[in-house]
């Protein structure tokens, strides 16, 4: 691809700062003023020259678009999931971009889920977001949440992309409710047992969900009452309730360190009750369960004492008081414990060990709870006949299910929605994932391959591609007969764990011959919470070391080459992107950044940004300590750009794409804009293109046809850039 020249170039306004003895000039800092004309014209400019330089792959776009679509059920219905005396489900029709949201009548207890409803009259739509989304360019639901007495619905909306919310509610009988509209609303949401008070959190200008309210549904939002505050940058507020219904659940917890505590849902208005405290470093996550005998008890998933990879607690509730917690399930290391779900007689661990994700069940009685029975040895799992996959836990409202619905996948399994039979551990399934046309799974091999790190660090990879790639051995795992076209996939970061999965969407670069990996580096939490440790905050340099090893390895292995390697990574796997960019560059014909975190130390000195002061312990706090400051200086990518190597030859980086959204509230528009415009400068032997969208924030498109758009335009980029 020959770029046209009339690529934009940034006005420099340098901006010098000076700390902790370092003075560093920043010519592009004003391109953060979304106010200033000249901002919003560089990016119209960068839009219009990328819209030039990839005109030529229109017509690709649109038969890549067509073939996602070709993939896909368009008109679609989730398993419905049984609440009370209601089957609860979502549906999708062709043509419309937004789900609608629907409930039926259930029958008696042992009644399956109505797979195919009939239209017979008695589906009742609760809420229809192509209806809502009329008239917005973007629309998405934070909360939608049904009272406990199933007639009142709560949904929280955002119409510009910047994941501040307005709450909302509606009778579902149709009667008229008052008009109150609260604003400025997160992501958490619990009704009390009255179907009338609810729960939601604020955020702050800082975009830090930091207030927990008591509202009373028909009242006005100048009566809410105002439950807790918390003043610590570090932590944000979160609420929900607990499955059996007794509890209204609050967290306020940091990256290292969580306190817990409730709410009675039958007295809203009563004091918010501490489960668990705050110590620095211990974190925790709290369930509240009713046993079959009417006994309750706290659970707590929690890593104090050492227990790297947590380990489970319990304690008989009393009511006000702190609970003396002790422990159920030891500490296994090697075995991180992800969450806890309990029921009225057995409790659900979602368990990730050696790279792999898992769903471990506990029968128990309230007997077994206080005499400290040893549940391990009668525990099981379920686990997959295929490796690499993921397993998890599915949506199980009801606190005394006689069956456990779960999910499952793999890179070349599409997804399942089965239950598993609790006494007889039969499984049933209920739906699997559907690929119009049809797809055959025998005709893809995946595999966990490994590469090493220059510190020895084994580095785990899961691959998919065509089975006829196969050398002529034909043995799974074997590199293919010449080195094929790769997409590496990575993130890193946040203990984050990019399990393998399938993608409908993602046939389109399989069947073509691409193979698909992905790199399971330090930063994320494949391999536990040591994994974590090991690629963040002084070690993130780990990190980039292990994508680049991972290229490597699949280089050397034969299963591609530099000039048929390209990358991919959003958001934090952005700054992963950029990092490449600068470190190894050579490997990569192409890498793609999506919304990517390209400016980390110029937004992590600056606290009055979203998330930078709660990110602290995730990069480090620049401002106060040298350390992090020469760290993070040390790998962030618009720190690094560079025109030539330590040897004096010129620095070679691969085109690259990179993606940012105007209204992005987690990753500054200006962040991709920044790198843009000093890689062009600096090195403009190098391609780059910028794509920003005017009207949404950090999730891209919210409807799902753009959203297919969007991934067909950057596709048709990678497919040239790879030669395909």
């Amino acid at each position: 691809m020959t770029e046209p020249t009339n690529a934009p170039i940034a006005e420099k306004r340098p901006t010098v700062s000076t700390i902790h003895g370092d003075t560093r000039t920043d010519d592009y800092a004003w391109l953060r003023d979304a106010d200033d004309p000249a901002t919003v014209a560089y990016l119209e400019a960068e839009n219009a020259f990328t819209e030039a330089s990839l005109a030529h792959l229109a017509e690709r776009r649109t038969s890549l678009f067509e073939e996602m679509k070709s993939r896909i059920v368009e008109t679609d219905l989730s398993v419905p999931v049984r609440k009370g005396p209601w089957w609860y489900y979502g549906r999708t029709v062709e043509g419309q971009s937004y789900p609608i949201h629907c409930r039926r009548p259930a029958g008696a207890p042992e009644e399956p889920p109505p797979l195919d409803p009939p239209d017979d009259g008695l589906e009742q739509v609760l809420y229809d977001e192509n209806v809502e989304a009329e008239g917005h360019e973007f629309f998405s639901v934070g909360i939608l949440a049904v009272s406990p007495d199933h007639e009142v619905l709560a949904i929280a909306t955002d119409t510009v992309g910047n994941e501040r919310y307005a709450l909302e509610f509606r009778r579902l009988d149709g009667a008229p409710l008052g008009d109150e509209r609260i604003e400025d609303v997160s992501y958490g949401f619990a009704w009390a047992s009255d179907s009338a008070t609810c729960f939601f959190t604020r955020v702050d200008e800082a975009w830090r969900p930091h207030q927990l309210w008591r509202h009373h549904v028909g009242t006005s939002p100048d009566d809410d009452v105002l439950v807790f505050e918390e003043p610590d940058a570090r932590f944000n507020v979160g609420v929900g309730r607990s499955r059996d219904g007794a509890i209204i659940g609050v967290t306020i917890g940091s990256s290292t360190t969580t306190e817990s505590a409730y709410l009675d849902a039958l007295d809203p208005a009563g004091p918010l009750v501490v489960v668990a405290p705050r110590v620095q470093g211990v974190e925790h996550g709290v369930e509240h369960v009713t046993a079959a005998d009417g006994s309750r008890w706290w659970l707590k998933v929690t890593n104090e004492d050492g227990a790297l990879d947590f380990r489970l607690d319990v304690a008989p509730f009393e009511a006000a008081s702190i609970p003396s917690f002790r422990p159920l399930l030891p500490h296994r290391p090697g075995v991180r414990i992800e969450g806890v779900d309990g029921f009225a007689s057995i409790i659900a661990l979602s368990e990730r060990a050696e790279a792999s994700t898992r769903v471990r069940i506990l029968p128990f009685s309230s007997g077994d709870l206080s005499d400290g029975t040893d549940l391990l040895e009668r525990s099981w799992l379920i686990g997959s006949e295929t490796q690499p996959a993921t397993t998890w836990l599915g949506g199980n409202p009801e606190e005394s299910p006689s069956s456990l619905r779960y999910g499952q996948t793999s890179l070349v399994t599409p997804s399942i929605v089965a239950e598993i039979d609790l006494e007889t551990r039969a499984t049933t399934v209920l739906k699997r994932q559907e690929v119009p046309g049809g797809y055959d799974p025998e005709r893809f091999v995946t595999y966990r391959d490994w590469a090493t790190a220059p510190d020895g660090t084994a580095v785990p990879i899961s691959i998919v591609h065509l089975a006829s790639l196969l050398g002529p051995s034909g043995v799974t795992g074997d590199a293919p007969q010449e080195p094929a076209p790769c997409l590496l996939y990575g993130y890193g970061s946040y203990e984050v764990s990019i399990d393998p999965s399938f993608s409908a969407i993602r046939l389109a670069l399989l069947e073509r011959g691409v193979v698909f990996a992905i790199a399971h580096i330090r930063g994320g939490g494949e391999l536990g919470r040591r994994w974590y440790d090991e690629g963040h905050l002084a070690a993130k340099h780990n990190s980039f070391d292990d994508f680049a090893a991972v290229a490597d390895h699949l280089i050397d292995r034969g299963v591609t080459a530099p000039d048929r390697l390209a990358a991919r990574g959003g958001s934090a796997g952005g700054l992963l992107m950029g990092g490449v960019a600068n470190r190894a560059g050579d490997r990569f014909c192409a890498l793609l950044a999506e919304v990517p975190f390209l400016d980390a130390l110029n937004t992590m000195l600056d606290p009055s940004l979203p998330l930078t002061v709660g990110e602290y312990e995730e990069w480090g706090n620049p401002t106060d300590d040298p350390a992090a400051y020469a760290t993070i200086k040390a790998y962030a990518p618009y720190e690094n750009v560079v025109a030539v190597d330590g040897d004096g030859s010129p620095h070679r980086y691969p085109p690259m794409l990179l993606t940012g959204g105007l209204n992005d509230t987690r990753v500054g528009f200006w962040e991709p804009a920044k790198f843009a415009a000093k890689l062009r400068t600096t090195n403009p032997e190098n391609p780059v293109l910028l794509r920003t969208e005017m009207g949404v924030g950090h999730g891209g498109p919210s409807g799902r046809y753009d959203s297919w758009k969007e991934e067909a335009f950057v596709m048709a980029w990678l497919l040239e850039r790879l030669g395909v």
